[in-house]
């Protein structure tokens, strides 16, 4: 197994790590049922699937 000749400094490594972060995913609001949702996923309101603010799929009666 392969081992590091020097000690890397804690900059150096900070600076490797400053894009490693965590990010709040980008919410929307569906205009036709009013549900905050993730942008481009599908989200269920009362069991029926929506897309895009159009129904997709109706829950089982």
């Amino acid at each position: 197994m392969a081992h590091p000749k020097r000690k890397i400094s804690t900059t150096r490594r900070d600076k490797r790590r400053t894009h490693d972060k965590a990010v709040m995913p980008q919410l929307a609001k569906c205009p036709v049922t009013g549900t905050i949702h993730v942008y481009h996923r599908a989200y269920y309101v009362d069991g029926d699937l929506y897309y895009k603010g159009k129904l997709v799929m109706e829950a089982k009666a």
